[in-house]
């Protein structure tokens, strides 16, 4: 067994999830360091120097460990630099949940390469990288080069063979255990979306087509959970006030009541315009809703290959997808048959094994003990 510091600097929500799956599984002792969700450009600017400050703080208590393992919401050269004199040669992985090359930006809001180079220094000062998939990994080694392009002289562009040599594409782990589809006595399919009610999870063009659907008559029900980070979300109040009953929940669930929703779901949509991952997704098919998910993003690395023509539907065509299957559900259910189990993949229990092999793997590549 070997000793693991785990430090997350914006612990909430998939982040806090990641944290807790490792700690919770792992077969290594995993001592946590956090900082809240909140403040993501503070996180980026200035979180290393008090995370370098109880680093300190456990390091006298602790003494050692093998491995450090740092969610990317940080400036990592930064943190080593001033840990350095109390780490010494440990190994330390950079996990990347997303990054600010490829989050797509706000209308009218223009891309700052600030927080882009904070990530560049990172995957410099890191000794392996992970991503957690394979489409995040290919998206940031694109997008890299026009970013160090625009610097005045000594650009950094001819590093980026040997960073990509260092990385490695570990999924996160889901915890299913919960999540089974029941029968319900529900007249009316039921319609879900449950992801973060941002600009980046395209709520817009989920209302308008749950919109239009029902405008036509369509008979279904719908729940729109996830997390709220907006104070008006006026297109989703709109399906909430025109829809009324038939929205039967609208906001954010407690775990208990979420995981009965979803293994009573139906179908389960995304309009997504960024998604590295998708832990929601993963929860609701296992629980055995049936996926309507666009062709882009990380959706067809999480979808087989097998389920991509009955799953993935083109650009500005979900509320095609969603009439098609509304309305034939009995005959459209059957063709993603066996896809609940797949999923099961992500457990933790069986992740978790993958994870605490590359820690050892990287320790005995890298590591020294203090």
């Amino acid at each position: 067994m070997s000793s693991v510091l785990l430090i997350e600097p914006y612990y909430g929500g998939s982040h806090a999830a990641w944290v807790d799956g490792i700690k919770n599984h792992s077969t290594h002792e995993v001592i946590c360091i956090t900082h809240p969700d909140a403040y993501w450009r503070w996180r980026l600017r200035g979180g290393a120097v008090t995370l370098a400050e109880e680093t300190k703080k456990v390091i006298d208590k602790v003494d050692e460990f093998d491995l450090v393992l740092v969610s990317g919401m940080i400036d990592l050269s930064t943190w080593l630099g001033l840990t350095r004199k109390y780490l010494n040669d440990v190994p330390v992985v950079l996990y990347l949940h997303e990054n600010q090359l490829n989050y797509p930006t706000k209308a009218g809001e223009e891309r700052s390469d600030e927080f882009s180079l904070i990530n560049w220094k990172s995957l410099l000062a890191a000794d392996e990288i992970w991503f957690n998939s394979e489409f995040q990994r290919q998206a940031m080694f694109e997008a890299l080069p026009s970013l160090l392009r625009k610097a005045p002289d000594f650009s950094h562009e001819h590093l980026i063979p040997k960073i990509k040599e260092r990385t490695r594409v570990v999924p996160v782990g889901v915890d299913l255990k919960k999540f089974k589809r029941i029968k319900n006595n529900r007249s009316n399919p039921l319609v879900l979306w449950n992801q973060r009610w941002d600009y980046d999870k395209n709520p817009k063009e989920i209302a308008s087509s749950i919109l239009e659907l029902s405008r036509e008559g369509i008979e279904f029900d719908v729940a729109l959970v996830g997390e709220n980070v907006r104070k008006n979300p006026k297109e989703l109040l709109e399906v909430k006030n025109e829809l009324g009953a038939k929205v039967v929940q609208f906001g954010f669930l407690p775990h208990d009541e979420y995981v009965e929703l979803l293994n009573q779901t139906d179908i389960v949509v995304s309009a997504a315009i960024h998604e590295f991952f998708g832990i929601a997704i993963v929860e609701a098919v296992a629980a055995g809703a049936f996926p309507i998910l666009p062709n882009h993003q990380n959706y067809p690395e999480l979808i087989p290959e097998k389920w991509h023509k009955s799953v993935l539907y083109p650009p500005g065509q979900l509320v095609e997808r969603l009439r098609e299957v509304l309305l034939n559900l009995n005959t459209w259910r059957p063709l993603v048959e066996g896809l609940d189990e797949e999923m099961r993949k992500y457990e933790w229990a069986i992740i978790i094994k993958y994870y605490d092999s590359l820690i050892e793997t990287v320790i005995s590549e890298y590591g020294h003990k203090l």
